[in-house]
């Protein structure tokens, strides 16, 4: 019988983002439409000036906003690409950036760690970084255009989507409002740094509802900056499901190439204004649950395995133990009130179910399907209490692991999360990643959208 080991490295063969080829959308030209779209680790360093010998040349250069702990950097090294930096105020998510993302081309090493605050300074915030921040781009943009002539520069924009999520203020203290009311303009803020150092390419991603009117048109107001810097852009809410990703997970993402660098066929309007964005990559079939953490070998809650880093399931307690031991994969958390141990439902969804003659909160204490895609990683998948996190493997009564929930993410196997230990923190850098898969693809798109940017 085949080890977790021989699995993983078929299962990371096989889901190699670089074994899957992007198709063109079909497209006539604007002339016809008139009459009739896993590395080695290593330290964060300098970029240097000299390539190692030999080294592949990059399809593209990247700087990575807001990166967090590197799905999206990580997708846009699996994509070809040479990412510089990851910008980052979050000091916790440094070790597992650097220590999982070293370059593939030009000199190899790691990209940059900038811990930086993209605000600038005032009197109002004072811990604002944004005049630092410039400077530094200043110095590292024209050195990495030297090293790599003629290579587009992709600037990767994901900014937290807490500001855009449904949390009720009166939930919150006064200081984390404030956070949330500036954090809205983060999108702005790297509109500035587009304005000043003109990438060919953007990439935007963020969560689905971002378009809503209640958060002021931020996103097209994003979107609107980009256009009048001179770049043709798209916007779409697509679902991780359909790029390959094991995963229910609805996002926004929002494109842009610089109007005289698109290729016709991509625009999908007559003033070459609006850039067809894919809602699904046709060369990845759906992955289902079982498919990506089958492999791992079973352990128990609270246990960490020995050998596979992260993979860890949150201690239960003895009667989610029971809640558990009842539940078949992907049924409601009915089974509650009528089970072996008696009525194990809690009083507080009783009286809301009462109250509203509804069913509330269906999908926790409950197990996940495995023929399927999961339901979306959240910074609480550890926990059963939070949502259909409970494994499916009704032998195994725990939520999934630490490991298996970045495998949902789409990171590898051997992206190791730190602390290794610790598991609060971790599940946040999990939950709030871009998944590298769907980071992959668009950038791959995006340079296939340019003249002269087609991937050999």
């Amino acid at each position: 019988m085949a080890s977790w080991r021989d699995k993983r490295l078929e299962l990371k063969r096989r889901s190699d983002p670089r074994r899957s080829s992007l198709r063109a959308p079909v497209r006539l030209r604007a002339s016809q439409r008139k009459s009739q779209a896993r590395p080695p680790k290593a330290e964060p360093t300098e970029t240097q000036e000299q390539s190692t010998p030999d080294a592949p040349r990059p399809k593209f250069l990247a700087f990575d906003f807001f990166c967090g702990a590197g799905g999206t950097t990580r997708g846009l090294i699996d994509a070809g690409g040479y990412v510089a930096a990851g910008i980052d105020k979050e000091v916790a998510c440094r070790e597992t950036y650097v220590e999982n993302n070293r370059n593939e081309t030009l000199d190899g090493k790691a990209p940059r760690y900038l811990e930086r605050d993209i605000f600038p300074a005032t009197e109002e915030y004072p811990k604002g970084q944004g005049a630092e921040l410039e400077a530094e781009l200043d110095a590292m943009v024209p050195a990495l255009k030297k090293q790599a002539p003629g290579v587009p520069l992709l600037f990767a924009i994901c900014a937290p989507c807490q500001p855009f999520t449904t949390l009720s203020r009166k939930e919150m203290s006064k200081e984390r409002i404030a956070k949330r009311d500036r954090d809205r303009n983060l999108l702005k803020e790297a509109a500035r740094l587009v304005a000043r150092f003109k990438p060919e390419l953007v990439l935007s991603e963020n969560v689905a509802g971002i378009k809503d009117p209640r958060y002021g048109g931020i996103w097209e107001e994003f979107r609107n900056e980009l256009e009048a810097l001179g770049y043709a852009t798209g916007t779409r809410v697509v679902c991780t499901s359909r790029f390959g990703i094991p995963q229910y997970r609805k996002r926004s993402i929002l494109i842009a190439v610089l109007k005289e660098k698109v290729r016709d066929e991509y625009l999908t309007d007559l003033l070459d204004r609006e850039l067809l964005v894919p809602d699904s990559d046709p060369d990845a079939p759906i992955a289902t649950v079982r498919d990506a953490i089958g492999h791992f070998p079973p352990i128990k809650a609270g246990e960490l395995h020995d050998e596979i880093a992260n993979h860890r399931a949150r201690a239960l307690s003895d009667t989610n133990l029971k809640r558990l031991e009842c539940a078949k994969p992907g049924e409601s958390n009915a089974y509650l009130e009528n089970t072996k141990f008696g009525d194990l439902s809690l009083e507080c969804h009783r009286k809301v179910n009462k109250r509203l003659n509804d069913r509330c909160f269906s999908d926790v204490y409950t197990r996940m399907r495995p023929d399927r895609p999961s339901p979306t990683v959240t910074t609480k998948c550890h926990s059963i209490s939070n949502g259909r996190f409970g494994h499916y493997d009704t032998d195994q009564l725990r939520g999934i692991s630490l490991r298996e929930a970045a495998k949902l993410q789409s990171f590898g196997d051997d992206y190791v999360f730190y602390p290794k230990k610790s598991v609060d923190p971790v599940a946040r850098m999990i939950g709030n990643a871009v998944p590298p898969k769907l980071a992959a693809f668009f950038a791959s798109y995006l340079l296939s959208a340019m003249e002269s940017g087609q991937p050999s």
